[in-house]
Formats: C-alpha cells, sequence, structure tokens
C-alpha cells in the first residue's frame, strides 16, 4: 500500500523527472526512493515513466497518477485543515439545516448575531422542510438542525426555542377577516390550502381540523408557507399559518388568531443524541439556546 510520504515523493520525482535531484529535494536515500517508485507501479500495474538515456519521462500512464496525486494531496491537507479547526470553536465549521418558514427570519437573525460574536465560523447551511432536516442531522450532513414540530426520535436530541402561534390565514374581503379570533370550525365551508404531507405543518394542521370536527377539502398542497399565503391572496382558500411579523404579513391576506389553545408550533435546534459535538458546534448550541429560548423571534434579548 503506497503511503502518503510515497505518494508525495512520487509528485516530486513526476516534477524533476530526475532521480537523483527528487532524493536530494526529498532528502531521502536515492535507492529508498527508487524501491518506492517500483512499489507505486507495480501497485498501479502499469509504469509511471519511461526510462531514456538515464532519465526519466513521465508516460500517459504518470500523466493520469500525477493529476490525481496531487488531486490527494490537496484533498487530504484540506482535511487535515477542517480536522484542525474543529478543534478550534473561534475559527470551525457548523452545518445548520433550517426549515423554508425561518429563512427569512429567525434564521439570518441568528447568524448575523453570532457572526458578531465569533467572526472566525464559517457556516454551511441548508434549507429544508422539517423531515429532510432530520434526516440531514441524522446522516450527519448538519450538525444542528432548526426544525419543528420537536421531533418524533428518540436518537434526536432537541432544545425548544419559541412558541410561535398558528391562525388562519384568509383572503382580505373573507367573511372572517378582521375577527378578534375565530374558532376552526368556522372555516368547515371554505378550501383550504396547505402543506404536502410529511411536512411538519401539515400534520399540525390535520390535527386541529380533527381537533374542530373537519375533514377539508383541499384545492391545493405546496411545500412553502409563502405559496400558501399568496393563494389566500388570490382567494383560492384559507391556509392555517405561523403568525407572521408585521413586516412579513402577506398583502390582501387576514391573518385571524384561532381559539384552540394548541394552535401553536414549537420550533427548537435539534442534534444526534449520541454524536459528539465539535467545541465549534457545542458554542453555538450554547449561544442559540441561551439567547432565543423562550422569547419571541425579533425581540431583544
Amino acid at each position: 500500500m503506497t503511503t502518503l510520504d510515497e505518494l508525495e515523493w512520487f509528485v516530486v520525482l513526476a516534477e524533476t523527472e530526475h532521480m537523483t535531484r527528487a532524493a536530494e529535494k526529498l532528502s531521502v536515500a536515492q535507492p529508498t526512493l527508487s524501491r518506492a517508485l517500483g512499489r507505486l507501479e507495480r501497485q498501479v500495474g502499469a509504469p509511471l515513466f519511461d526510462r531514456v538515456a538515464r532519465r526519466l519521462r513521465l508516460n500517459a500512464s504518470g500523466e493520469i497518477m500525477l493529476e490525481h496525486a496531487r488531486r490527494s494531496l490537496a484533498e487530504l491537507a484540506a482535511a487535515g485543515d477542517r480536522i484542525a479547526t474543529l478543534r478550534d470553536p473561534d475559527h470551525g465549521t457548523v452545518r445548520l439545516a433550517f426549515l423554508h418558514s425561518i429563512a427569512a427570519g429567525l434564521t439570518p437573525e441568528m447568524l448575523r448575531a453570532y457572526r458578531s460574536h465569533a467572526p472566525g465560523v464559517v457556516f454551511e447551511l441548508t434549507q429544508a422542510a422539517g423531515h429532510e432536516i432530520i434526516e440531514h442531522v441524522r446522516a450527519g450532513r448538519a450538525d444542528l438542525g432548526l426544525t419543528a414540530p420537536r421531533p418524533d426520535d428518540d436518537e434526536l436530541a432537541w432544545t425548544g426555542l419559541y412558541r410561535q402561534q398558528l391562525c388562519l390565514a384568509v383572503p382580505a374581503d373573507h367573511r372572517l377577516a378582521g375577527r378578534p379570533r375565530v374558532a376552526l370550525s368556522a372555516a368547515g365551508t371554505d378550501p383550504f390550502v396547505a402543506l404536502r404531507a410529511p411536512i411538519g405543518l401539515r400534520r399540525l394542521t390535520d390535527e386541529l381540523c380533527a381537533r374542530a370536527g373537519l375533514s377539508p377539502r383541499f384545492a391545493f398542497e405546496s411545500t412553502e408557507i409563502g405559496t400558501l399565503e399568496g393563494f389566500v391572496s388570490a382567494g383560492l382558500g384559507v391556509a392555517i399559518v405561523p403568525e407572521p411579523r408585521p413586516d412579513r404579513a402577506e398583502s390582501g391576506v387576514s391573518y385571524v388568531p384561532l381559539t384552540d389553545a394548541t394552535a401553536h408550533r414549537s420550533i427548537g435546534l435539534t442534534w444526534l443524541r449520541e454524536r459528539p459535538a465539535p467545541p465549534v458546534v457545542a458554542r453555538f448550541a450554547d449561544f442559540v439556546v441561551e439567547r432565543y429560548r423562550d422569547r419571541a423571534p425579533g425581540t431583544r434579548p
């Protein structure tokens, strides 16, 4: 098996095309370098140099080997750099997956706050639906997930950050528009627009409708809350959505609070319970929990 040193030796030998000069540059004995080249050629099953008048000329197989050797050495160096940053909570990488519905509010607010606290930290971001976030975390593609509702998975730890009220979104000229509160059963004759299963908000929508004794007719199913609100504004139906910030409300939509006390969803931070968190990830998670637990997004801590 070729060692990392031998791979580096081959690159130097390919660049100099001279056994003696390469050995001097590497500070290794020429016979040692020659034996290493022989092992590598036996391993790949082809000569990598043409021997011409005591000189070496990189051949077609050698050109291919040189390309991949350089790439492999670069990848290994990058891996070493990434591993080193894992031990440095001020300069590592945090892989964060988050819901579409908090992409324009909580997530950028959170990242902006933490970057002022630790400007050397790099974020790799993934925007996804709740069930996809869980899979990203479980598979190790994300260190942390911002999701709702709480994952039904014992392998995932979860800390609630804040409770987001759900409301009934209706067209601005709808008979229920502008009411201070409304029972969901009052929308029983209206078509609904909703997110597709198994998205978490769809599950909450189904549960609220069942509790109200409704079997709604779904006029449209989407993957984005913003799409639902746009179709409500167009008069296609009504929808159960998170209560928006005033600056995020869709024009032409009236957001009516629901009387059902369970009409809310909890946004929280999740991670794989048994996977040790690198210091950079643990510090970011602690910051998020300390700063954002039990408060509404957009308010000062």
